[in-house]
């Protein structure tokens, strides 16, 4: 019996700003549902103009005007209605469009970029709506790295990117965070500045728009073991759960978590082949426990979705 009950695709939405990790956690999540049974497409390949024509008229790719959201919002929910899209490419290592792709649905659809909550009409096809919402120093340091390394870019010209764009974040970026039912933040600990990756924290804003899974049983009273749980209010007041996870949790404590989450879901043990475990990372040296966890968390709520837990 085919694991996704639903007799339509589920659809991921992970929205953050350039260099956000969006990518990144996108794929992490594709290799734990089956990358077989994933297909990934971009918002970002909706751009109107390509650098060129971006740096003649002077406009931002963040802004609502330099984008066809009409376009975006059709595709998505073809897709969602199981239908194939003819769907544009924009190449981001050189600024041009390259020629369009033809994407059929698969169970699960996950939705990367920029401005994917932008609309109401795009919002309602989504299952499990992320926002990545990273301290802006460690934000600002994943840019340089990235576009200096894969997108032809000097670091000068990436922060006087970063510069003329100061006024688009907060006036087409950040407003989508309300829309998210998970809000996921990575930052540095204190007093390492210079951790990028694996040493980073990670804090889960867990909204009641989804049922997030009861981790109670991993927390000890009075000690702090590497994970914390706290219902505090967010941004607009309303009470929310906030999940921490930092970079130095122990191997042991991490993989209890790991286990409770599969635990959770009887029904995808068989995903488990789709990814190592962290024990078996940890001895190669090359996990991120925050990462991974985050990216089994989310794995989590679309395999809830797919079996109708939360659909909408």
């Amino acid at each position: 019996m085919p694991l996704n009950r639903l007799d339509r695709p589920v659809i991921l939405g992970i929205v953050g700003d350039s260099a956000a990790g969006k990518t990144t956690l996108a794929a992490g999540v594709a290799e734990i549902l089956g990358k077989d049974q994933v297909v990934t497409i971009c918002t970002d390949d909706y751009h109107k103009y390509d650098r060129a024509q971006r740096a003649e008229n002077g406009t931002s790719a963040l802004d609502l005007k330099c984008n066809y959201l009409d376009i975006i919002e059709n595709d998505l929910n073809s897709l969602r209605n199981g239908k194939a899209i003819i769907k544009p490419i924009y190449s981001h290592h050189d600024g041009t469009f390259k020629p369009a792709e033809y994407v059929e649905p698969k169970p699960y659809i996950v939705v990367e970029g920029l401005l994917g909550y932008s609309t109401r009409n795009m919002r309602n096809n989504y299952d499990v709506k992320i926002y990545l919402d990273p301290e802006e120093e460690l934000r600002v340091l994943w840019k340089v790295i990235r576009d200096t390394t894969k997108r032809g870019y000097t670091e000068q010209q990436v922060l006087a990117s970063l510069e003329k764009r100061k006024d688009d974040s907060p006036a087409f970026i950040q407003p989508q965070r309300t829309f998210a039912d998970m809000v996921i933040q990575f930052y540095r600990p204190e007093g390492k500045e210079n951790e990028v990756g694996p040493g980073l924290n990670v804090r889960h804003t867990l909204r009641p728009t989804l049922p997030h899974p009861d981790l109670t049983s991993l927390l000890d009273v009075g000690a702090n073991k590497g994970i914390t749980l706290d219902l505090v209010r967010d941004n607009d007041g309303k009470p929310v759960d906030i999940l921490d996870i930092h970079g130095s949790i122990e191997t042991p404590r991490a993989s209890k978590l790991e286990e409770l989450l599969w635990t959770l879901i009887p029904e995808a043990q068989h995903l488990r082949e789709n990814t190592r475990s962290i024990e078996e990372l940890e001895k190669i040296n090359i996990i991120s426990h925050p990462l991974m966890l985050t990216q089994l968390l989310i794995a989590y709520h679309m395999v809830k979705a797919a079996l109708g837990h939360h659909a909408i």
